[in-house]
Protein backbone atom coordinates (compact mmCIF):
# COMPACT_ATOMS: atom_id res chain seq x y z
CA UNK A 1 0.00 0.00 0.00
CA UNK A 2 1.07 3.52 -1.37
CA UNK A 3 2.14 6.27 1.83
CA UNK A 4 -1.35 8.18 0.73
CA UNK A 5 -3.51 5.17 0.62
CA UNK A 6 -2.58 4.31 4.06
CA UNK A 7 -2.65 8.05 5.21
CA UNK A 8 -6.23 8.13 3.88
CA UNK A 9 -7.06 4.86 5.15
CA UNK A 10 -6.05 5.66 8.27
CA UNK A 11 -7.71 9.10 8.59
CA UNK A 12 -11.17 7.76 8.21
CA UNK A 13 -11.08 4.50 9.94
CA UNK A 14 -9.86 6.78 12.96
CA UNK A 15 -12.56 9.29 12.63
CA UNK A 16 -14.77 6.47 12.13
CA UNK A 17 -13.59 4.29 15.55
CA UNK A 18 -13.98 8.14 17.04
CA UNK A 19 -17.59 8.67 15.94
CA UNK A 20 -18.16 5.45 17.08
CA UNK A 21 -17.15 5.01 20.98
CA UNK A 22 -19.38 8.98 20.57
CA UNK A 23 -22.34 7.89 19.07
CA UNK A 24 -21.99 4.40 18.72
CA UNK A 25 -20.99 1.99 16.35
CA UNK A 26 -23.13 2.57 13.52
CA UNK A 27 -22.77 5.72 12.91
CA UNK A 28 -18.82 5.03 12.50
CA UNK A 29 -20.27 2.41 9.94
CA UNK A 30 -19.67 4.37 7.25
CA UNK A 31 -16.27 6.15 7.59
CA UNK A 32 -15.05 2.57 8.04
CA UNK A 33 -16.28 0.85 4.73
CA UNK A 34 -14.71 4.54 3.07
CA UNK A 35 -11.42 3.62 4.45
CA UNK A 36 -12.05 -0.36 2.73
CA UNK A 37 -12.64 1.03 -0.34
CA UNK A 38 -9.74 3.97 -0.33
CA UNK A 39 -7.65 0.95 0.80
CA UNK A 40 -8.66 -1.42 -2.10
CA UNK A 41 -9.25 1.13 -4.85
CA UNK A 42 -6.55 3.90 -4.78
CA UNK A 43 -3.45 2.77 -6.04
CA UNK A 44 0.14 5.01 -6.83
CA UNK A 45 2.31 4.49 -9.57
CA UNK A 46 5.56 5.31 -9.50
CA UNK A 47 7.54 7.39 -12.42
CA UNK A 48 8.86 4.17 -13.50
CA UNK A 49 6.49 1.76 -12.58
CA UNK A 50 2.70 0.65 -14.79
CA UNK A 51 0.02 -0.79 -13.66
CA UNK A 52 -1.65 -3.66 -15.75
CA UNK A 53 -5.06 -3.21 -15.43
CA UNK A 54 -8.18 -6.18 -15.91
CA UNK A 55 -11.63 -5.57 -15.87
CA UNK A 56 -13.59 -8.79 -15.63
CA UNK A 57 -10.93 -10.65 -17.11
CA UNK A 58 -10.05 -7.99 -20.11
CA UNK A 59 -7.68 -5.45 -20.61
CA UNK A 60 -8.72 -2.20 -19.25
CA UNK A 61 -5.54 -0.38 -19.67
CA UNK A 62 -2.08 0.55 -18.38
CA UNK A 63 -1.74 2.76 -15.56
CA UNK A 64 0.97 5.10 -14.46
CA UNK A 65 2.31 7.38 -13.07
CA UNK A 66 0.62 8.79 -10.44
CA UNK A 67 -2.34 8.50 -8.95
CA UNK A 68 -5.47 6.35 -10.05
CA UNK A 69 -8.41 4.49 -9.10
CA UNK A 70 -9.94 0.89 -9.90
CA UNK A 71 -12.84 -0.76 -8.92
CA UNK A 72 -12.95 -3.33 -6.13
CA UNK A 73 -13.93 -6.74 -7.04
CA UNK A 74 -14.06 -6.15 -10.89
CA UNK A 75 -10.63 -4.56 -11.71
CA UNK A 76 -7.18 -6.19 -11.09
CA UNK A 77 -4.05 -5.44 -11.30
CA UNK A 78 -2.48 -8.45 -12.98
CA UNK A 79 1.51 -7.03 -12.94
CA UNK A 80 3.51 -3.92 -12.04
CA UNK A 81 6.32 -3.76 -14.94
CA UNK A 82 9.73 -1.67 -14.02
CA UNK A 83 10.61 0.38 -16.93
CA UNK A 84 14.16 1.61 -15.78
CA UNK A 85 17.09 0.06 -17.44
CA UNK A 86 17.78 -3.75 -16.04
CA UNK A 87 20.78 -6.15 -16.11
CA UNK A 88 20.91 -9.31 -16.73
CA UNK A 89 24.12 -11.70 -16.35
CA UNK A 90 24.39 -14.88 -18.66
CA UNK A 91 26.88 -17.22 -19.44
CA UNK A 92 27.69 -20.27 -21.75
CA UNK A 93 29.96 -23.17 -20.13
CA UNK A 94 32.01 -25.49 -22.03
CA UNK A 95 30.31 -23.88 -25.35
CA UNK A 96 32.43 -25.43 -28.86
CA UNK A 97 33.82 -22.69 -31.04
CA UNK A 98 33.60 -22.95 -34.72
CA UNK A 99 37.38 -24.56 -35.02
CA UNK A 100 35.84 -26.89 -32.19
CA UNK A 101 37.38 -25.41 -28.94
CA UNK A 102 35.75 -25.80 -25.50
CA UNK A 103 35.40 -21.77 -23.73
CA UNK A 104 33.31 -20.41 -21.05
CA UNK A 105 32.29 -17.53 -21.76
CA UNK A 106 30.74 -14.74 -19.61
CA UNK A 107 28.41 -11.82 -20.91
CA UNK A 108 25.90 -8.95 -19.13
CA UNK A 109 23.00 -7.79 -21.20
CA UNK A 110 20.99 -4.57 -20.84
CA UNK A 111 17.44 -4.29 -21.60
CA UNK A 112 14.30 -2.27 -20.60
CA UNK A 113 10.49 -2.19 -21.00
CA UNK A 114 9.06 -0.16 -23.47
CA UNK A 115 5.63 -1.45 -23.51
CA UNK A 116 4.52 -2.66 -20.54
CA UNK A 117 1.52 -4.45 -22.29
CA UNK A 118 3.42 -7.05 -24.30
CA UNK A 119 5.44 -7.06 -21.19
CA UNK A 120 2.62 -8.64 -18.67
CA UNK A 121 0.50 -10.19 -21.35
CA UNK A 122 2.40 -11.68 -24.33
CA UNK A 123 4.57 -14.11 -22.30
CA UNK A 124 4.43 -15.57 -18.60
CA UNK A 125 7.85 -14.43 -17.27
CA UNK A 126 9.77 -12.01 -19.71
CA UNK A 127 12.39 -11.76 -16.99
CA UNK A 128 13.47 -15.62 -16.87
CA UNK A 129 12.63 -15.77 -21.19
CA UNK A 130 14.99 -12.97 -21.69
CA UNK A 131 17.88 -15.07 -19.52
CA UNK A 132 17.33 -18.30 -21.52
CA UNK A 133 17.08 -16.20 -25.06
CA UNK A 134 20.47 -14.96 -23.83
CA UNK A 135 21.94 -18.22 -23.15
CA UNK A 136 20.87 -19.63 -26.24
CA UNK A 137 21.75 -16.99 -28.85
CA UNK A 138 25.39 -16.77 -26.76
CA UNK A 139 25.67 -20.63 -27.87
CA UNK A 140 24.49 -19.97 -31.06
CA UNK A 141 27.32 -17.20 -31.57
CA UNK A 142 30.25 -19.14 -30.12
CA UNK A 143 29.47 -22.41 -32.39
CA UNK A 144 29.44 -19.96 -35.08
CA UNK A 145 32.40 -17.71 -34.44
CA UNK A 146 36.16 -18.86 -34.47
CA UNK A 147 38.35 -18.73 -31.41
CA UNK A 148 40.49 -16.08 -32.83
CA UNK A 149 37.94 -13.77 -33.87
CA UNK A 150 35.77 -14.53 -30.36
CA UNK A 151 38.94 -12.88 -28.56
CA UNK A 152 40.23 -10.28 -30.74
CA UNK A 153 37.06 -8.67 -31.80
CA UNK A 154 34.67 -8.64 -28.91
CA UNK A 155 32.99 -5.67 -30.54
CA UNK A 156 31.31 -7.34 -33.66
CA UNK A 157 30.71 -9.86 -31.36
CA UNK A 158 28.53 -7.73 -28.79
CA UNK A 159 27.04 -5.90 -31.89
CA UNK A 160 25.69 -9.39 -33.27
CA UNK A 161 24.34 -10.62 -29.67
CA UNK A 162 22.54 -7.32 -29.24
CA UNK A 163 20.83 -7.66 -32.66
CA UNK A 164 19.77 -10.90 -32.46
CA UNK A 165 18.61 -10.94 -28.97
CA UNK A 166 16.75 -7.87 -29.54
CA UNK A 167 15.38 -9.54 -32.60
CA UNK A 168 13.47 -11.80 -30.69
CA UNK A 169 12.67 -10.09 -27.53
CA UNK A 170 11.29 -6.61 -29.55
CA UNK A 171 7.42 -8.86 -29.53
CA UNK A 172 7.46 -9.19 -26.08
CA UNK A 173 8.02 -4.84 -25.43
CA UNK A 174 11.60 -5.30 -24.41
CA UNK A 175 14.21 -3.32 -26.05
CA UNK A 176 17.55 -4.60 -25.87
CA UNK A 177 19.91 -1.73 -25.21
CA UNK A 178 23.29 -3.47 -25.46
CA UNK A 179 25.14 -6.69 -24.45
CA UNK A 180 29.18 -7.02 -23.64
CA UNK A 181 31.33 -9.68 -23.54
CA UNK A 182 32.80 -9.68 -20.12
CA UNK A 183 35.14 -12.83 -19.74
CA UNK A 184 36.43 -15.29 -22.39
CA UNK A 185 37.93 -17.95 -20.73
CA UNK A 186 40.24 -21.32 -22.32
CA UNK A 187 41.91 -24.54 -21.27
CA UNK A 188 44.92 -23.82 -19.63
CA UNK A 189 46.67 -26.25 -22.13
CA UNK A 190 45.17 -24.01 -24.77
CA UNK A 191 46.77 -20.83 -23.60
CA UNK A 192 50.35 -22.08 -22.81
CA UNK A 193 50.22 -23.16 -26.71
CA UNK A 194 48.85 -19.51 -27.41
CA UNK A 195 51.64 -17.95 -25.41
CA UNK A 196 54.49 -20.21 -27.04
CA UNK A 197 53.50 -19.33 -30.09
CA UNK A 198 52.93 -15.46 -29.40
CA UNK A 199 56.37 -15.30 -27.92
CA UNK A 200 57.60 -17.21 -30.86
CA UNK A 201 56.16 -15.07 -33.36
CA UNK A 202 58.20 -12.16 -31.04
CA UNK A 203 61.17 -13.46 -31.41
CA UNK A 204 60.64 -13.61 -34.96
CA UNK A 205 59.90 -10.29 -35.53
CA UNK A 206 62.66 -9.22 -33.37
CA UNK A 207 65.26 -11.41 -35.38
CA UNK A 208 63.88 -10.06 -38.54
CA UNK A 209 64.27 -6.58 -36.75
CA UNK A 210 67.83 -7.13 -36.10
CA UNK A 211 69.14 -8.50 -39.43
CA UNK A 212 67.97 -5.46 -40.87
CA UNK A 213 69.63 -3.07 -38.56
CA UNK A 214 73.06 -4.94 -39.53
CA UNK A 215 72.34 -4.82 -43.35
CA UNK A 216 72.21 -1.02 -42.26
CA UNK A 217 74.62 -0.82 -40.17
CA UNK A 218 77.35 -2.93 -42.50
CA UNK A 219 76.27 -0.33 -45.51
CA UNK A 220 76.97 2.31 -43.64
CA UNK A 221 80.76 0.96 -42.62
CA UNK A 222 81.25 0.22 -46.06
CA UNK A 223 80.36 3.93 -46.84
CA UNK A 224 82.50 5.04 -44.68
CA UNK A 225 85.36 3.00 -45.42
CA UNK A 226 85.65 4.51 -49.03
CA UNK A 227 84.91 8.17 -47.64
CA UNK A 228 88.12 7.28 -44.90
CA UNK A 229 90.14 5.85 -48.67
CA UNK A 230 89.32 8.44 -50.58
CA UNK A 231 90.29 11.44 -47.58
CA UNK A 232 93.41 10.18 -45.22
CA UNK A 233 92.17 13.87 -43.09
CA UNK A 234 89.51 12.27 -42.10
CA UNK A 235 90.39 9.22 -41.08
CA UNK A 236 92.93 11.03 -38.61
CA UNK A 237 90.49 13.07 -37.54
CA UNK A 238 88.24 10.46 -36.86
CA UNK A 239 90.98 8.65 -34.43
CA UNK A 240 91.85 12.13 -32.50
CA UNK A 241 88.29 11.95 -32.03
CA UNK A 242 88.43 8.13 -30.69
CA UNK A 243 90.90 9.33 -28.41
CA UNK A 244 89.07 11.97 -27.33
CA UNK A 245 86.26 10.29 -25.83
CA UNK A 246 88.03 7.71 -24.39
CA UNK A 247 90.62 9.80 -22.11
CA UNK A 248 87.26 12.02 -20.88
CA UNK A 249 86.81 9.49 -17.43
CA UNK A 250 89.08 10.87 -14.81
CA UNK A 251 92.03 8.28 -13.46
CA UNK A 252 91.97 6.27 -16.69
CA UNK A 253 95.16 5.13 -18.45
CA UNK A 254 95.03 4.49 -21.86
CA UNK A 255 97.59 2.67 -24.04
CA UNK A 256 97.62 4.10 -27.51
CA UNK A 257 99.83 2.25 -29.75
CA UNK A 258 102.61 3.92 -31.87
CA UNK A 259 101.60 3.11 -35.21
CA UNK A 260 98.41 5.13 -34.32
CA UNK A 261 100.20 7.79 -32.74
CA UNK A 262 102.27 8.44 -36.36
CA UNK A 263 99.00 8.17 -37.63
CA UNK A 264 97.98 11.48 -36.08
CA UNK A 265 101.18 12.90 -37.67
CA UNK A 266 99.84 14.65 -40.68
CA UNK A 267 102.78 14.71 -42.68
CA UNK A 268 103.27 10.68 -42.18
CA UNK A 269 99.49 9.99 -42.69
CA UNK A 270 100.10 11.60 -46.19
CA UNK A 271 103.50 9.89 -47.34
CA UNK A 272 101.65 6.51 -46.12
CA UNK A 273 99.11 7.57 -48.33
CA UNK A 274 101.13 8.15 -51.39
CA UNK A 275 102.96 5.02 -50.97
CA UNK A 276 99.72 3.03 -50.58
CA UNK A 277 98.52 4.55 -54.06
CA UNK A 278 102.28 4.23 -56.11
CA UNK A 279 102.01 0.52 -54.59
CA UNK A 280 98.30 -0.08 -56.18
Amino acid sequence: MNPITLFLTAVFALVGAGIGALAGPWAGAPFFVIAALIAASLKMANTWQRFVVLRAGNLLGVRGPGLFMIVPVLDNVVAVIDQRIQTTAFNAEEALTRDTVPVNVDAVIFWHVHDARQAALEITNYREAIDRVAQTSLREMIGSSMLSSLLSDRRAADEHLRDVIGAKTAQWGITVMSVEIRDVAIPVALQDAMSRQAQAEREKEARVILGSAEAEIAAKFVEAATTYADHPAALQLRAMNIIYETTKERGATILIPTGLVDSLNPAAALVQAGVLKNAA
